[in-house]
């Protein structure tokens, strides 16, 4: 007997099938991922060390606008990644 959750699968599955990947595709991929990830990395440590200068110089308004640009630079290079990605899942 089948769980509510394989049923589930199931259906989606025949709904949608799960394309299977190249192993260039899954390169390509974890290329993406890890480009992203240093992007992402290098924000951070740029942007949180003026974070950190803000802060000390008691400059909490410039501190919060800093930490607002790297949510928005950090969810910008997701999002693009994420493109990149369903672009290299999309080809043939």
């Amino acid at each position: 007997m089948k769980s509510a959750y394989e049923l589930a699968m199931e259906r989606l599955e025949s709904k949608t099938p799960s394309a299977t990947l190249t192993p260039r595709q899954k390169e390509r991929i974890a290329e993406v991922e890890s480009v992203a990830q240093s992007k992402i990395a290098e924000k951070e440590l740029f942007l949180k060390e003026q974070i950190a200068k803000a802060l000390f110089s008691g400059d909490s308004t410039s501190a919060h606008q800093l930490e607002q640009q790297l949510a928005m630079e950090t969810r910008r290079i997701q999002s693009d990644a994420e493109a990149k990605r369903t672009a290299i899942r999309e080809e043939k």
